[in-house]
């Protein structure tokens, strides 16, 4: 029926979201330390990373964590979205379908994401010798609502709900899109060459609508509010300001290659393997 071919296609949305993840997330971590105000050169910061190869790994269970949820809630909410809307919608419907699905999967990932920050950026602590914060996710978790509040797990919700619309606006209406049109212009079959094609191209679309948002959601959740704590930005708008005023307009874009280089091969791997997976267990392609 209707409702377990949904708990099949959020399992499978899961797995191949831990398969893009597990492949792509030290390009992340080197990302995340590009984008703090102080970031340093990503080449010099890969050759110097804390812990070495490993410490690049740091953070990656919070994030598989996150995908847990965020994923499989996007791609499936988009497809029922897209379903309602007709399945020749426009690119505009898609657009929306794929920006709502993201903001929906994003408030309830919100707390892994901002554990998944945090101890990303904790790694450039243990680089300069200090103690990370830290010790776990379930760690990060009760020292995060013991200081700052259970909705302190939801800090940086905002940008990051601007960031998944953006995102899944440009990604999931992009690969959907892109992959119709080269199938339908019969450039090639519905396999993987078609898939591989158009997440190439859904990468690069999420990559340039998503970035000032990212940088933006990045500083704002790396900023933790406690006593005594200095508050740089006071909120979203607050820090596009000041970014734009003291670093320029093209500081919002700072990490597009590193974000792209992950965003690229993560929506490639994604996507490939999720729609190998849908075609094992017989279901039609996405």
């Amino acid at each position: 029926g209707g409702d377990g071919q949904t708990w099949t296609k959020l399992v499978l949305a899961s797995v191949s979201a831990a398969v893009a993840e597990t492949a792509t997330f030290p390009i992340d971590t080197i990302k995340t330390r590009l984008q703090l105000p102080q970031g340093t050169s990503a080449v010099h910061d890969l050759w110097r990373a804390p812990g070495g190869l490993l410490g690049l790994y740091s953070g990656l269970s919070p994030a598989l964590l996150r995908h847990l949820f965020y994923t499989p809630i996007r791609i499936v909410a988009y497809e029922r979205l897209r379903a309602i809307a007709a399945p020749e919608a426009s690119l505009l419907g898609k657009a929306l379908a794929g920006g709502l699905s993201g903001v929906l999967a994003q408030v309830v990932a919100s707390p892994a994401d901002l554990i998944k920050v945090r101890m990303q950026a904790d790694g450039r602590l243990l680089s300069q010798g200090l103690q990370p914060r830290y010790a776990g996710i379930f760690d990060a978790l009760k020292k995060i609502i013991q200081i700052e509040g259970f909705w302190g797990l939801w800090r940086g919700v905002f940008p990051n709900a601007q960031r998944a619309f953006l995102v899944n606006m440009g990604e999931l209406a992009c690969y959907d899109n892109a992959k119709r049109f080269i199938v339908n212009k019969e450039i090639c079959g519905d396999n993987i060459y078609a898939h591989s094609l158009a997440s190439v191209a859904s990468g690069l679309s999420a990559t340039a609508l998503s970035c000032p948002a990212d940088v933006i959601k990045t500083r704002m959740m790396n900023q933790a509010a406690g006593k005594g704590t200095k508050i740089i930005y006071r909120n979203s708008c607050d820090c596009l300001v000041k970014t734009v005023k003291y670093e320029g307009l093209m500081a919002l874009w700072k990490g597009f290659f590193p974000t792209w280089a992950r965003l690229g091969p993560w929506q490639f791997v994604f996507w490939v393997s999720y729609e190998k997976f849908r075609y094992a267990v017989g279901l039609s392609s996405f």
